[in-house]
């Protein structure tokens, strides 16, 4: 941290900051889960750099005590125009709690990485609190918790379905997916003097209308009524029919504007903004942001989730990939927004004149780091499309694939006379770049390969197959196991060719819908037998608003309505996580019993038998199958 800059640099967060700034008097105050670190990777920075762009006198209060005097809610007073509410970069359950419900003992968007600095349920926490002490004044919600649960979802933590967030916060408005142009539009409305109780037609909010007679009007939307959240909670088929329709009109160019009935009340959201512009995107990334914590944590320690970003770059969001436990496309979309190269290397430069940048650049990334510019090459036809993935089952002929652009970018910071190295560390899709599932490949993905390889890996290369059980893969919308065998052989070519050692990681999920104990035994031995010993590996958690998790709670497949096999107790879900750990020995014992249970017996042999056992264990079988074969002769003799 630069210790010479002054705190006006950053937006206030206390009464004298603002005060330093001759404020009286603020028009908006954010609420925010996360510590505030002024960075464009932190969403509160953003929306609040939005607002001070647009002349506003904006305030963060990071991570207020929920459980005092409130005082935190009530430092700043009332502000002019609205109290904006997010639980931070991540839903707080997910940030609290591990896929077996246990509670986390850190929190990496806290100084120190110190748990305990935000309730569970945050926005539904502080909205309630704001509404208490300040009824009149709106209360404006969004953040990726506000996004995911902003119409009837599944909330793995209490195992039942909630309504939509606007019911138990009482939020006046809600702001889902990239919040820039639905801000800007509620910004320039407020300003012309609209009430903002009038705020209802504007695109990507959401809000809870009294009755039918109160949802406005608009020629320009054709609406679709979703089952009501009771019979949701009557009838999983009924939740499960509303994903689908939730889910392709998220992801469409021309959307419907949706309805839920809850109670008396109706759930009203709105269609999305078409994706972000390149001068959308890079107003966005290029506000002055100290790209710092606040000096306030300098004793507390730093904020871990920042540490791995501080030297990094975001190049695009949107993911196309559509993976059915994946929440980025739920709320980053499926178009790719993409950033100039100017304003790539504008950050790249700020990045190397940080004082204590040591030369390297920790990610040039994103959502999926190789998907930089990639777009349809016939709009029109994007225009119709439905798909909620591009790439899956097979990659839409219409998607320009081309890795030239990314390619290009990576040379142009490797010329930076200050950058040493840059490293991608983003997930890469290396389905774009095996030819035998991308057949829109244009020659580009050998230079990335070979650029990639032996200049942005940093040790060793991270990707996630997810499975190798091709049934498994389809419901997670991923392409079959072969194809990571191809890459990986591709991968250690050129790293041989190069001389590296640079050893690939793979990433597998178990418990997975779709994924049995038996699919997890085979896991298990294919990645053994391909030298692999797992270290990258988790649970799947259920999280509002993906595939995975409406398969969890129904049971069946959104998109066919059709039963799908899940595990869902814990001595199941267990069983499954044991055989990424086979290498264990106070596990032998549970993967025997277990691979014996389910008439697998082979697969000991492979797994967890000592070699020499086995080989003469081999040898013996072999003797008597001779011995049988040879008193079987005598006795036809």
């Amino acid at each position: 941290m630069d210790p010479l800059r002054p705190v006006s640099d950053w937006l206030p967060i206390t009464k004298k900051e603002a005060e330093m700034r001759g404020w009286d008097e603020l028009d908006v105050v954010l609420i925010s889960g996360d510590a505030y670190v002024d960075h464009p990777a932190f969403g509160s920075a953003v929306i609040g750099r939005i607002l001070e762009s647009l002349g506003l006198r904006v305030a963060i209060v990071p991570q207020p005590n929920w459980q005092d005097d409130l005082r935190d809610f009530k430092k700043f007073g009332r502000p002019k125009l609205f109290f904006g509410v997010t639980s931070g970069c991540m839903d707080s359950m997910v940030n609290h709690y591990t896929a077996s419900k246990r509670r986390r003992s850190t929190d990496a968007y806290t100084p120190g990485g110190a748990a305990g600095f935000r309730p569970d349920y945050a926005t539904t926490v502080y909205s309630k609190i704001l509404k208490q002490l300040y009824p009149e004044v709106p209360v404006l919600i969004g953040g990726i918790e506000a996004s995911l649960r902003r119409v009837t979802h599944y909330d793995y933590w209490s195992d039942k379905l909630f309504p939509s967030i606007l019911k138990d916060t009482a939020a006046d408005l809600l702001v889902y997916g990239m919040g820039e142009p639905p801000l800007r539009e509620i910004i320039r409305l407020l300003q012309k003097g609209v009430p903002f109780s009038s705020l209802r037609t504007i695109p990507q909010t959401a809000f809870l209308a009294k009755t039918e007679n109160d949802i406005p009007l608009n020629k320009n939307w054709e609406d679709f009524a979703l089952n009501s959240h009771e019979k949701c909670q009557k009838d999983k088929v009924a939740f499960a029919a509303n994903f689908k329709v939730i889910e392709q009109e998220s992801n469409k160019v021309k959307a419907r504007r949706l309805t839920q009935k809850i109670g008396p009340q109706t759930l009203v959201i709105n269609p999305p903004y078409p994706p972000m512009t390149e001068k959308e995107i890079d107003a966005s990334f290029d506000l002055p942001y100290t790209r710092q914590a606040h000096p306030k944590y300098r004793k507390r320690g730093s904020v871990p989730a920042y540490e791995m970003i501080r030297f990094s770059i975001n190049m695009h969001r949107g993911c196309f990939g559509g993976c059915s436990f994946c929440t980025i496309s739920a709320h980053q979309g499926k178009f790719i927004a993409s950033r100039s190269e100017k304003s790539i290397m504008k950050e790249v430069e700020q990045v190397t004149e940080m004082p204590d940048f040591k030369g390297y650049i920790s990610d040039l990334g994103g959502p999926s780091a190789n998907m930089y510019r990639m777009k349809g090459k016939i709009q029109e036809i994007c225009d119709r499309c439905v798909s909620p993935s591009c790439i899956h089952p097979v990659v839409c002929s219409n998607l320009d694939t081309s890795h030239k652009p990314l390619t290009e970018i990576y040379k142009k910071v490797d010329q930076h006379p200050n950058v040493k190295k840059a490293f991608v560390s983003s997930g890469i899709r290396y389905d774009l770049l095996v030819d035998g599932y991308n057949k829109n490949t244009d020659g580009s993905e050998n230079e990335y390969m070979e650029q990639l390889v032996t200049k942005h890996v940093c040790g060793r290369l991270k990707v996630a197959p997810e499975h190798t059980s091709d049934d498994t893969l389809k419901v997670m919308r991923k392409p079959s196991f072969k194809h990571f065998h191809e890459f990986k052989k591709t991968y250690e070519k050129i790293n041989k060719k190069h001389g590296l050692k640079q050893p690939l990681i793979p990433y597998f999920i178990s418990s997975h819908p779709g994924s049995k104990v038996e699919d997890m035994a085979n896991l298990a031995a294919e990645t053994k037998d391909m030298g692999f010993r797992l270290e990258q590996v988790q649970d799947f958690t259920p999280t509002p608003m993906t595939v995975g998790t409406v398969i969890y709670y129904t049971g069946l497949h959104p998109y066919t309505l059709k039963p799908v096999y899940t595990a869902r107790d814990k001595k199941e879900k267990k069983n499954q996580h044991l055989f990424f750990f086979w290498h264990k020995r106070e596990n032998h014992h549970m993967i025997r019993e277990k691979l014996q249970s389910i008439g697998r017996e082979d697969l000991i042999e492979k797994l967890i038998a000592d070699k020499k056992k086995h080989h003469k264990r081999e040898q013996l079988k072999s003797r008597s199958r001779q011995q049988r074969t040879g008193r079987k002769g005598k006795k036809r003799r």
